[in-house]
């Protein structure tokens, strides 16, 4: 049975598939069984057989599970079931308190990673070998399902798992069908290119594939994802999404490629949904921006709305509640503008540079020579992960890190003297944005780097920042550094 878009697609549960209750299919997984999960943002991940796992790990089943998501996912796996103790091991991001304290405790063995290559990690081997496969759909039939609010990994996952039991969820509407472009890569070394010529340009269908003899249950669920929430943009919120508006608006003039079609991605977050906010009434805003990049949110559905946005590529919708009612509400006033990918095509470095993205996320802090930490305070405590901001800053035609100056209520300079820990190196990082000022790196010696990045730092940490710098200078070297106090401040 076909399932391209919703042609074909009689219900929720199409054909002689088994429908069982979460509970049941809990109890049939084995204590350290390797699942492979959907969801990517927080959303379209699956609700209740993790929460009948971690039931069951609350009674007293000793369970050790190894458990690999598309991304982030929500409270039933990354809270409920980390804080029941039933998961050993976990991969590639997490972003939960739960899930962070276990991870800092070393509780929780959890092993950061990109996005754009999990795929294939998964799907060959290389990473784990998944026992069950347990993802969220709005539909299934024998051999398909379609998927929710997040495409993800769920492709390769569904492929590589020696299993596959499917949530159906009556809370998502089937409209989403329509905003799905599932392509499945051939293996290398006979990959080819991605057919895909344009950021709205559809060239797969709506259905994922799967063997139909390794679907072992369905289960009927019905509740929405947790929803966003986004506060509302600060003072400094606003001063940085301004700068880059500056930068973009200068860009789309002074280089070809932007000017040619401008196509954005930014991080998730109030801050990101802060600079979507600044590009509405700019110069930008004239119905050719594009959006590319992994995650949609209510900034991007407004910029659409306004016809200030041509298109907006992803792999998930993360809604706050009324971004989800007016996609859930009306799906088709979206569905010709939004397209949901899988992960290894959203986040694919030759599409990124196919279409000359500019990438604009967010940092815990970067250092004098453009050194960039996402993922960790103090070079130990982690925060979330490395997610795609490693495929689009590392190959984006314009990189763009922006970040406030200063954290926890101004007392800590996330401008630092050297970075206690690394995700994105100099060699990856164009433009340095915060509230106080742009930094264009582009061309400039070491030296040169840091003297630019320092007038982007606070007011208060700037004598402080060249005074290491002039101690660095005395010291030979190519990229100077004072070693016995580089470490001496640090976000």
């Amino acid at each position: 049975m076909t399932a391209p878009r919703t042609a074909g697609v009689a219900g929720r549960v199409n054909g002689d598939c088994p429908v069982k209750d979460a509970a049941t299919v809990a109890a049939g997984i084995a204590d350290d069984a390797t699942l492979a999960v959907s969801g990517f943002g927080s959303v379209g991940d699956p609700k209740a057989v993790p929460r009948a796992l971690a039931a069951a790990a609350r009674d007293g089943r000793d369970l050790a599970l190894t458990v690999v998501s598309g991304g982030s996912v929500g409270d039933p796996l990354d809270t409920d079931l980390v804080a029941a103790g039933g998961v050993a091991r976990r991969y590639p991001y997490q972003a939960t308190t739960a899930a962070r304290t276990a991870a800092n405790d070393r509780e929780l063995a959890f092993a950061d990673r990109g996005i754009a290559g999990l795929s294939d990690e998964v799907r060959f081997g290389r990473l784990v070998d998944p026992d069950v496969a347990v993802v969220e759909a709005v539909a299934v039939g024998p051999g398909w399902l379609i998927p929710s609010t997040s495409v993800g990994q769920t492709p390769a996952y569904v492929r590589a798992a020696d299993e596959v039991v499917v949530e159906v969820n009556d809370a998502q509407p089937m409209g989403l069908s329509a905003f799905h472009d599932v392509v499945v890569r051939d293996p290398p070394p006979d990959r080819g290119p991605l057919a895909v010529s344009a950021p709205g340009e559809r060239v797969g269908e709506s259905a994922v594939r799967f063997d139909p003899e390794k679907l072992r249950a369905v289960v009927r669920t019905d509740r929405r994802d947790d929803p966003y929430e986004f506060r509302d943009p600060t003072a400094t919120d606003r001063r940085i999404a301004d700068n880059v508006l500056t930068v973009l608006e200068r860009a789309v003039d002074r280089d070809p490629v932007i000017g040619a079609a401008p196509t954005l991605q930014f991080g998730v977050g109030s801050l990101g949904n802060a600079l979507m906010g600044a590009l509405s009434g700019s110069s930008l805003a004239d119905g050719e921006l594009r959006y590319y990049g992994e995650v949609i949110q209510d900034g991007l559905l407004d910029l659409l709305a306004d016809g200030d946005l041509a298109v907006a590529s992803a792999t998930s919708l993360a809604l706050s509640v009324d971004g989800q009612d007016r996609v859930f509400d009306a799906p088709e006033r979206y569905a010709e503008d939004v397209v949901l990918r899988p992960s290894n095509v959203s986040n694919a470095p030759s599409l990124i540079d196919r279409f000359g993205v500019v990438a604009v996320n967010s940092a815990v802090g970067v250092d004098l020579y453009g050194h960039v930490n996402s993922t960790h305070v103090s070079g130990a405590r982690l925060i979330n992960g490395i997610g795609g901001s490693v495929d689009f800053n590392r190959n984006a035609h314009l990189t763009v890190v922006a970040l406030p100056a200063t954290a926890a209520g101004g007392d800590v300079s996330t401008v630092v003297p050297l970075a206690s820990h690394v995700d994105h190196t100099e060699h990856d990082t164009d433009v340095v944005v915060t509230e106080h000022g742009v930094a264009d790196l582009r061309g400039k010696p070491p030296v040169a780097r840091a003297e630019a990045i320092i007038e982007c730092a606070a007011p208060a940490f700037r004598p402080d920042l060249r005074a290491y710098l002039d101690r660095a200078r005395e010291s030979s070297g190519h990229l100077p550094h004072d070693l016995s106090t580089a470490f001496d401040w640090q976000s």
